[in-house]
């Protein structure tokens, strides 16, 4: 039997009879401190629902939902297991040989997971809630790698520190990667796995899992969700992606503000013709290197 406070969050969230919902269905979070359970007692800060989000209790966000979205999520997941599933027979050599470069150089498993943050969608609605998952990689790093830089990096790319970021990549100009230079965590072999998108084909499993979609926004950690604001946090109203409109126009190469306005403008305009010209371009962008580390 469903709880009361389950009942009366999903139907604060239930699909309206029209296409354009009210503005008050378009940004709200719910969450209770209660393990497991939902309220409507919103939290007050989005840090505070950044980190209920890889905590026990779910934070729902939702915005404007129609019947049209809600057929093409169906098409969507259709279309990333019948691609992830050919996708994975069809690179399963070059998964084996990235293996034992990784084994050659360096030690430590081959494979690097991760907890990243995802949006669910919640009973096929405009309710979506923020959960952890297990995202894979090729490790690219030696084991163990310390995160503090990494964290560092975050923290001065989501707020536009200026001075830190040109510190951890001096002589950076536009069209470079904004990631630090020369980190020393990075292998040989994972430099050119990084500089090819390589270490991102494990995600595939996590497609055909279900964690993620071929196109999308890309997951972040959860101590870059504790940095979101209001508007940051609604990328996360969609499957998490592999690849998405932001790393075709400029993969590492672009800011903060820029990153959320090309997350907006694909939740904007999602359909599985965008998500087919995304797929098209990410090869020729990847061959490019251009913004990559």
């Amino acid at each position: 039997m469903r709880s009361a406070p389950l009942e009366s969050a999903r139907a604060a969230h239930a699909p309206s009879t029209r296409e354009d919902h009210n503005s008050e269905h378009e940004r709200e979070a719910v969450l209770d401190p209660t393990p497991g359970a939902l309220s409507d007692r919103a939290p007050s800060t989005p840090i505070q629902r950044a980190a209920s989000a890889h905590g026990s209790s779910p934070v729902l966000v939702s915005r404007p939902w129609s019947a049209t979205q809600r057929r093409y999520f169906v098409v969507k997941r259709s279309v990333d297991v019948v691609a992830a599933s050919v996708l994975l027979v069809l690179a399963s050599p070059l998964l084996v040989a990235v293996v034992i470069a990784i084994k050659l150089e360096s030690k430590g498993p081959a494979l690097f997971r991760q907890q990243r943050i995802r949006g669910r969608q919640i009973d096929r609605g405009p309710g979506w809630a923020l959960e952890p998952f297990q995202l894979y990689k090729f490790r690219t790093m030696v084991a163990d790698a310390d995160p503090a830089l990494h964290r560092r990096y975050i923290e001065a790319y989501i707020t536009r520190d200026k001075v830190t970021l040109a510190a951890l990549r001096p002589g950076r100009v536009n069209g470079d990667s904004y990631r630090p230079l020369r980190d020393p965590r990075v292998t040989r072999v994972g430099a050119v796995l990084r500089k090819l998108s390589l270490d991102e084909l494990p995600q595939l499993w996590n497609v055909l899992r279900g964690d993620m979609s071929l196109v999308g926004p890309r997951p972040p950690l959860s101590y870059e969700v504790a940095k979101y604001g209001e508007h940051d946090i609604l990328r996360l109203t969609t499957p998490q992606g592999i690849t998405g409109l932001a790393q075709v126009r400029g993969r590492c190469s672009i800011g903060f503000d820029d990153l959320i306005r090309y997350d907006h403008e694909y939740l904007a305009s999602q359909s599985i013709w965008l998500d087919l010209k995304v797929l098209a371009r990410t090869l020729p962008v990847v061959l490019s290197r251009r913004g990559a580390d």
